[in-house]
């Protein structure tokens, strides 16, 4: 199945009773999943317990042990790599700590993928990075390096990297984590404006729960390697399962239990 012959009508992200381990430790089990277009879905729940291991089967970088992983209706788990290659085309990552590559320009960084696939002649490609790094407010930060930025300008960076091939699907691993309230403040305005795209879907991983209310359409709960919630912001406040509610409120629950 080509990538023209794609099914528009399914979700575009999908997992059906999927589990994903590092060799004999099984990290994810029983994962079931959708991610509708448009949407924006977030993945809570604390470190260590599976989150960003969804998003690397989402990108076909880790293949279930169980069960399948859809994109836009079409089972990634058995593709050969140049098959995923072009699946990813359609998907962008903005990782945790940015990973922007240091010897390279700003401009460098952000043109990467755009170079790498030979997917815009050079002309559009500066003219893209331009556009992109205006999206992100960093218009005059094309010649420097990633040792010249802040973090939270590396995070916008990371973004305008992602951006740059116009993708219908944004993976975030942990967006704001180490940011100062400023900078938290002005990369949820970023993902915010990517949510006005119609068809931009986007799944963000985080254990910021305050951020997940700002930014969520649904919400799931990830404990133990399950999913054990999946619900509105608000759904998710009026939730009373002990599980959740001692993500949201350890404090809480520690003196109740006491």
């Amino acid at each position: 199945m080509s990538l023209r012959e794609l099914d528009l009508g399914a979700p575009v992200i999908q997992m059906k009773d999927v589990a994903l381990d590092y060799g004999q430790d099984v990290v994810v089990q029983g994962a079931n999943l959708e991610v509708k277009r448009g949407q924006t879905k977030v993945i809570l729940g604390p470190s260590g317990v599976g989150k960003s291991t969804i998003l690397k089967a989402i990108l076909g970088l880790l293949r279930p042990r169980k069960g399948e992983v859809y994109i836009h209706g079409m089972g990634i788990s058995k593709l050969p790599e140049r098959e995923l290659v072009k699946i990813r085309l359609r998907m962008a990552m903005v990782f945790q700590g940015s990973a922007l590559f240091d010897s390279m320009t700003v401009g460098e960084n952000v043109s990467f993928r755009l170079r790498e696939h030979n997917l815009l002649d050079q002309e559009k490609i500066e003219w893209r990075v331009q556009e992109v790094l205006k999206f992100v407010g960093l218009e005059g930060a094309k010649k420097l390096r990633p040792a010249q930025l802040s973090g939270g300008m590396k995070k916008r960076v990371a973004i305008a990297r992602a951006l740059a091939p116009d993708p219908s699907i944004f993976l975030f691993d942990e967006p704001t984590t180490g940011l100062d309230p400023i900078n938290l403040f002005n990369i949820e305005q970023l993902i915010l404006k990517l949510k006005r795209g119609q068809d931009t879907t986007l799944v963000i991983v985080t254990h910021d729960v305050e951020s997940a209310y700002r930014l969520a359409d649904s919400v799931v709960i990830l404990h133990e390697g399950r999913f054990i919630f999946e619900g509105t912001p608000e759904e998710l406040k009026q939730n009373k399962d002990r599980r959740v509610q001692g993500f949201l409120d350890p404090a809480k629950e520690y003196h109740e239990s006491a």
